[in-house]
């Protein structure tokens, strides 16, 4: 978007063009968080019927997220070249069916392809949720939405968690991967019909009838119209990840994408193996998935409050504090084992883990320009999600060996905490 545009935009009121990119872009990150969580609902139900074994439940878990890594790197890159809007139908198409065949499912191989399949479709979207969105919100309040944005990731994890209590002792795990994939593609008419394109793609990227669609979202926008497009910069192809790695943005990168790496260890550790975990210790299944839907509960209130301190008192610092203060939390985790509180320490978990992780969205989404943000984006929640893989597979591991609930949150409590100190020191100028 032209620095005119832009300083409009920062200038005038959210109009309704605004709010319903936000809407849309955060019911997509709802389907998100049910496609994510639906197998760590699942687990314990698929390990009963089919005797699998921890190990093999962790092979299950980072395919998916394997899937996830390919798709925030190599798919959602090609929204800078299509358009976000275009890939978010694409993406939503991906999930849904492969969620959906995931219930015939006939063994873990069958499970690990299908995961990886739906990771695709999940990484992808986020990414270009969060590029939508930093481009239609004020330059004052971006951070809010962005993280706004992406609570709805939790909100959906909490609702399929809630259907999946009830769903699977009564009629299987199967039911709700049927479920989750038919809501799914449901959303692709919602996506067509609501959803504006970015405005920034269309003046940067030029393609064909673009002046009347920049005009058109300036109408609803209450901006002055073009009567021609800006100076189109050309792009050399095919580059776009190396810019990531070079001059102004070589340092904050890697800076940002050690703290996403330790941050989403965590985290898929935490998500996967909450219920199992929660069920090792001798809980009901439908008490266990509560326990990862308190956790995702958590998360949701954590984003917001995240979004709303950044706002006020800087990314970097607020995320720094969040990241932080959950890693001591895990450390000592130990002392409410048994303790009723136990519920609301797992909310506790899911407020700081997930409010200070998502924040780390908002800080590529601000460090990256239009021209290769959702490659800037997708390679920083890419890199991340290796640490999201190999988090799970290392508390399959650890599980396997017997290890206890308190001392497995004693170890991921170290990258939790160091990933709070890398943020903090994040060099890019662009960053609060």
């Amino acid at each position: 978007m032209e620095v005119s545009t832009q300083a409009q935009l920062d200038q005038r009121p959210i109009t309704r063009l605004q709010y319903a990119t936000v809407l849309v872009c955060f019911l997509m990150n709802m389907l998100d968080g049910m496609d994510v969580m639906i197998i760590s609902y699942a687990a314990p139900a698929i390990a009963k019927a089919w005797s699998v074994s921890s190990e093999a439940l962790g092979m299950v878990f980072s395919s998916g997220l394997l899937g996830m890594t390919c798709g925030a790197l190599f798919l959602a890159p090609f929204a800078d070249t299509i358009g976000r809007k275009a890939m978010m139908l694409l993406s939503a198409a991906i999930m849904g069916v492969s969620i959906y065949v995931t219930s015939s499912a006939g063994g873990v191989s069958g499970l690990i392809l299908f995961r990886f399949l739906s990771g695709l479709g999940i990484g992808s979207m986020l990414a270009s949720t969060a590029a939508l969105t930093a481009e239609y919100t004020p330059n004052r309040t971006k951070d809010f939405w962005v993280s706004l944005v992406i609570a709805g990731y939790p909100v959906g994890a909490v609702l399929s968690g809630l259907v999946a209590a009830d769903l699977i002792p009564q009629y299987g795990w199967q039911t709700l991967f049927q479920l989750a994939g038919a809501t799914t593609l449901l959303a692709l008419p919602l996506v067509q019909l609501f959803l504006a394109e970015s405005l920034e793609f269309y003046l940067k990227s030029q393609p064909a009838g673009a002046l009347d669609k920049v005009n058109s979202l300036l109408r609803k926008l209450g901006l002055e119209e073009l009567d021609r497009l800006p100076a189109r910069q050309i792009q050399p192809k095919g580059i776009q990840a190396r810019e990531l790695l070079k001059g102004e943005y070589r340092l904050s990168t890697i800076q940002l994408w050690t703290a996403l790496f330790l941050a989403f260890a965590t985290l898929y550790f935490l998500t996967s193996w909450i219920p199992k975990l929660a069920s090792n210790a001798g809980l009901s299944i439908e008490l266990a998935i509560y326990a990862g839907t308190v956790f995702n509960g958590g998360a949701f209130f954590g984003i917001v409050t995240q979004g709303y301190f950044s706002s006020r008192f800087g990314l970097k610092k607020t995320i720094g504090v969040f990241l932080i203060l959950t890693g001591v939390l895990m450390a000592v985790f130990q002392i409410f084992v048994g303790s009723p509180l136990l519920l609301l320490v797992f909310g506790l978990l899911g407020f700081g883990v997930q409010g200070g992780f998502v924040g780390l969205y908002a800080v590529a989404a601000r460090l990256y320009p239009t021209e290769f943000r959702t490659t800037g984006v997708g390679w920083s929640i890419g890199i991340g999600r290796l640490g999201g893989i190999i988090g799970p597979a290392i508390g399959g591991v650890l599980i396997g060996m017997g290890l206890s609930m308190a001392t497995n949150f004693l170890i991921y409590a170290l990258p939790t905490a160091f990933a709070g100190i890398m943020t903090i020191y994040i060099a890019s100028k662009k960053i609060s």
